[in-house]
């Protein structure tokens, strides 16, 4: 007897976009825990006042919310906790960038 998983890919690009329906399949939750990732700053969207069913995600805001489920899973945090740990990272990230530049990395 052979297993086998079946898998199906979609592709992200900017001209290709997820949609909040989408991006909470890709990381096994639902809507409303996507529409809670955009009310405490993980994700962003060009405006609040358009239905989640037209809001469109980008590959690194897939990258955001996985992070955040993981953060969510791993360790324990609600979502307003998620945010500034990934607000942290993303500018320990960009300071390192910065003294790397500098040839101080």
């Amino acid at each position: 007897m052979v297993n086998f998983t079946l898998t199906s890919a979609t592709a992200i690009s900017a001209s290709q976009p997820l949609a909040a329906s989408e991006l909470a399949h890709a990381v096994g939750a639902d809507t409303a825990w996507v529409v809670q990732l955009v009310e405490v700053g993980i994700l962003h969207i060009e405006t609040t006042e358009s239905a989640p069913e037209r809001w469109q995600f980008s590959s690194t805001d897939l990258q955001c919310a996985l992070e955040a489920r993981r953060l969510e899973r791993d360790f324990g945090v609600n979502l307003d906790a998620a945010a500034l740990i990934l607000d942290l990272q993303h500018e320990v990230r960009r300071l390192k960038a910065a003294l790397h530049a500098r040839g101080l990395g």
